[in-house]
């Protein structure tokens, strides 16, 4: 049987630390790369079922995936990045 490797969108949080004036100063400098992570560590959200595979490039494995009963997006195959065979 073959094997494939899928790649799914997941939302994690990490905490940062940053030196600044106010709340916006504080984001500005964390989007600018000024921020220090305050650990190595993700802590696990939940699933991002906004983005994915674009159905009208992928519409064969949308149509399979409905038929098995999984739901599908009108415009993505939901927290699906890639998937491909393997071996």
């Amino acid at each position: 049987m073959p094997q494939y490797e899928i790649e799914q969108y997941e939302l994690h949080v990490m905490k940062y630390r940053v030196e600044a004036e106010n709340e916006a100063d504080a984001i500005v400098r964390l989007l600018d790369g000024e921020a220090e992570a305050v650990d190595n560590g993700l802590e696990y959200i939940e699933v991002a079922e906004d983005f994915g595979l674009p159905v009208d490039e992928h519409r064969q494995l949308a149509s399979q995936l409905t038929a098995c009963g999984v739901p599908v997006g009108e415009h993505v195959i939901p927290s699906i990045r890639s998937v491909e065979q393997v071996e």
